[in-house]
């Protein structure tokens, strides 16, 4: 390892990747509301001007934590056919954003122009390139997915059973009986069906 286990460089400098990976460890402490700046600083140990000479401000910190994260999914044996290729990418970034605390609410709102990003949306698109789409089709739906994926991931990552409460509440006066019929399919418990369930209607177009 290098002096300080890698933080700094040659000439003695803290690192953006330390930076980063401190903020990282910040968001899995404290949940997106406990991450800034300041709170990366004292993780470091260091002056918060220090943190800010790498991250400028609060959501420039959000981009390159977006980017990290997405910078953790693997492109290793990827499916040949492009639409299997597509579904892939997008169960490999929902479990890139659910290995973090608050993944999805980080990455909401952020748009990094950033060498891992722009390799991810690169390699959906042209799957759906291959698969038929044309080029506004191919666009829109890489935001289709992505939108989908990240509220579904949000909820997912919110407060357990809140939802599956507050319906079971509203439900008891039979006042909703199209809700009551299928409340037994809206519950938590079943994330990973739901996620293929919308994917795979969102891609349906392109597989006709």
């Amino acid at each position: 390892m290098t002096k300080k286990q890698g933080r700094e460089d040659a000439a003695g400098r803290l690192t953006r990747a330390a930076v980063i990976d401190a903020a990282l460890q910040v968001l899995e402490e404290r949940g997106l509301e406990g991450l800034s700046t300041r709170a990366v600083a004292d993780a470091l140990g260091v002056r918060m001007n220090t943190v800010l000479w790498h991250m400028k401000t609060k959501a420039r910190m959000l981009e390159l934590l977006a980017d990290a994260i997405v910078g953790e999914i693997g492109y290793a044996d990827l499916p040949s056919s492009p639409l299997p290729r597509a579904r892939e990418l997008a169960h490999r970034y929902r479990r890139a954003l659910l290995a973090h605390r608050d993944g999805a609410a980080l990455m909401t709102g952020t748009y990094p122009a950033e060498p891992h990003t722009l390799r991810f949306a690169d390699g959906l698109i042209s799957a759906l390139l291959e698969a038929g789409a044309d080029e506004e089709q191919a666009a829109w739906t890489a935001w289709t997915v992505i939108y989908f994926l990240l509220g579904l991931v949000q909820e997912e990552q919110a407060a357990p059973g809140r939802l599956d409460n507050r319906l079971a509440q509203a439900l008891e006066a039979g006042t909703y009986p199209a809700l009551h019929r299928v409340v037994a399919h809206m519950g938590h418990d079943a994330f990973e069906s739901r996620f293929t369930f919308g994917l795979d209607a969102i891609l349906a177009h392109l597989a006709r």
